[in-house]
């Protein structure tokens, strides 16, 4: 314990160093790294037979650009050192070995962001990856973050949620990758030779999260005439209020894959089955979050309070209606929250203004938590397919599918003959397609939902002055 405070105190004290994104080396970095990125294979490899190819000696030219910048702004992070180290030795063995598909698992198996974690510690991290819900090719990417982890947040992961892996993290600055709708770092984008035996952190950008949940929540507001109480209307309006409810709920949500009464194969192995699966897995999280934050706020926790609308209305107003429809997990899940809600009469659609029984939300929507945690407990005794018949019960209880789904029509029009990832082909890429309200409220949110593409906390801030 007295290794940890240590450490923790020291990094406090990092934290207060100059901004790397102030130093002139970091234009420097950010210029070579965008230079790079466009000459870059999908997989991450530069191609000199391509048309329009840069000679080597280019090439070569820019990453010594970032290994000089990188070794200029690694004394402003102490705590960073080994990796950086690290991360000099992989970019010029890439180099060395002609730019083909890089492989950067030295400097990841030596990055640890999540082993000392103090608010407003800062990391320079340059990987070849992909982001996730933002660019799919593994481009070299440069990004400058700070973690938030504030002294009640550090509390409830040592006392109540334990997620030693897990980082909140906020944006300084970075490149391209990250002018998108990515708000996430995980370990699992970075280009490897393998995979490590396992990952020893997992970051979110709550900044991104709260300006992005502020900007659609407040059009929705709008579009939909919601009268809000003073409390949340106030939290909304408020950038620090809701990164501090991200944070939470990202804790919570992280640490719940791993927790509860699993089948046997858990939501983390890779594996095909129906996308409605991971939507439920996903939902199951979110709730579960939900859940903890009603108890928080028993507790005399404000950011209980935040957390819990947080997630209902970034689950019912923009999850339903972002990204494409096919196998959209995360949409299913949020229609199914928006329905159940309904459906038990705790949200009305009613001449066209929408309502909300603000007493009620809390206990139905720990309700649909319930059902949700029994299809998970009884599903240890069920074969998967009857397992995922069951899932697929329950989300069609409360969300129309599609008329044409053979899923819908029951066991008997499956060919049971196959084994069961088979039957996945047969599942429809939108399988519950969005009702008349969500495809009314889509119309409403694209344009909004388009401007949050690489938003930061300082967008937000300017657009509420």
């Amino acid at each position: 314990m007295t290794e940890i405070l240590a450490s923790t105190a020291i990094a406090a004290e990092e934290s207060t160093t100059e901004r790397v994104v102030d130093h002139p080396a970091w234009e420097v970095l950010k210029s070579a790294v965008e230079t790079i990125r466009p000459w870059q294979s999908p997989d991450g490899s530069i191609d000199f037979g391509a048309e329009g190819a840069p000679p080597g000696d280019a090439v070569r030219a820019e990453i010594g650009r970032v290994v000089a910048a990188v070794e200029e702004l690694s004394p402003l992070l102490p705590h960073d050192a080994a990796y950086h180290t690290a991360l000099v030795a992989d970019l010029r063995r890439w180099a060395d070995a002609g730019f083909g598909v890089p492989d950067f698992l030295d400097s990841l198996l030596v990055f640890h962001p999540a082993a000392h974690r103090a608010d407003g510690l800062q990391h320079l991290v340059v990987f070849p990856m992909y982001t996730q819900n933002g660019n799919p090719d593994r481009n070299l990417e440069a990004v400058v973050m700070r973690v938030v982890w504030p002294e009640w947040l550090a509390e409830l992961e040592r006392t109540r949620f334990d997620n030693p892996l897990f980082l909140s993290i906020t944006f300084e600055d970075f490149t391209a990758g990250y002018d998108t709708h990515s708000a996430v770092l995980f370990p699992e984008t970075i280009a490897v030779r393998e995979a490590p035996e396992r990952f020893t952190w997992g970051a979110i950008f709550c900044d991104r999260e709260g300006a992005r949940f502020r900007r659609v929540t407040e059009a929705a507001v709008t579009a939909l005439g919601l009268e809000l109480p003073a409390d949340i209307a106030a939290m909304i309006g408020d950038q620090h209020r809701c990164q501090q409810a991200f944070a939470l709920w990202d804790m919570v949500h992280d640490r719940t894959h791993s927790h509860g009464d699993l089948p046997f194969d858990p939501f983390m192995i890779k594996q095909r089955q129906p996308f409605w699966m991971y939507g439920l897995e996903e939902l199951r999280c979110d709730l579960t979050a939900f859940k903890e934050a009603v108890k928080l706020e028993a507790d005399g926790y404000g950011q209980g309070r935040d957390a819990q609308y947080a997630i209902l209305f970034d689950r019912m107003f923009r999850f339903p209606v972002s990204g494409e429809r096919v196998r959209n997990y995360d949409g299913l899940g949020g229609q199914l929250l928006f329905a159940y809600l309904h459906q038990h009469d705790v949200v009305r659609w009613t001449d066209n203004t929408l309502h909300i029984d603000w007493d009620r939300a809390p206990q139905v929507t720990n309700q649909l938590c319930a059902e949700i945690e029994k299809l998970y407990r009884d599903g240890i005794d069920r074969p998967k397919l009857v397992h995922w018949l069951a899932a697929y019960e329950l989300v069609s209880t409360y969300l129309a599918p599609h008329p044409g789904s053979v899923w819908a029509k029951g066991p008997d029009a499956l060919d049971l003959t196959l084994p069961p990832r088979k039957l996945v082909d047969d599942v429809l890429p939108d399988e519950f397609p969005l009702s008349m309200f969500f495809e009314a409220l889509a119309k409403k949110l694209r344009t909004v939902i388009a401007s949050t593409k690489g938003i930061t906390a300082a967008d937000a801030e300017r657009v509420a002055a």
